[in-house]
């Protein structure tokens, strides 16, 4: 499996980008994209997977990207999977938004509330915290999921 990650604003390739490729929750491979926003996984052609793609909360760009998770996803060695992330800070059109919460809620999932990974709940809160919403049923969940990702000291 492989293909490019970019933005969705303006299409340039987007550097440090977590590509995770999970079976249910198992983690079953990840890579980093290059500098032209590239990956590449060694993943069998068939596998039906799903595939997230994020930041890392030990990165400078750590609160740049929005994440993204595309579900039942059948692994290809000769077709590219690319996808565009939303930046930040920038207004979302729905699809967008929905997007984005999406690859939240993943990341929700991942872990008990015993076992969560405060770095990344920080980040997420704060990247949350940020995007614009237009639909009353998409600030509901926005507003569920920064008081999830909230972290005791905030």
């Amino acid at each position: 499996m492989y293909g490019h990650v970019r933005a969705i604003t303006k299409k340039q390739p987007i550097h440090m980008i977590k590509v995770s490729v999970y079976r249910d929750t198992a983690l079953v491979d990840h890579a980093y994209t290059d500098t032209e926003g590239r990956y590449d996984l060694a993943i069998p052609a068939g596998d039906t997977v799903t595939v997230r793609f994020d930041t890392h909360e030990t990165l400078n760009n750590a609160r740049d990207w929005h994440p993204s998770v595309v579900a039942n996803v059948v692994a290809s060695d000769g077709v590219p999977f690319d996808r565009y992330l939303l930046p930040t800070g920038h207004a979302a059109a729905e699809d967008s938004s929905v997007d984005a919460l999406s690859g939240y809620l993943f990341a929700a999932g991942l872990w008990s509330d015993s076992e969560r990974n405060a770095p990344y709940a920080h980040t997420a809160a704060s990247r949350l915290s940020g995007l614009k919403q237009t639909s009353r049923v998409l600030q509901d969940i926005q507003q569920r999921l920064v008081e999830y990702f909230r972290t005791p000291e905030e």
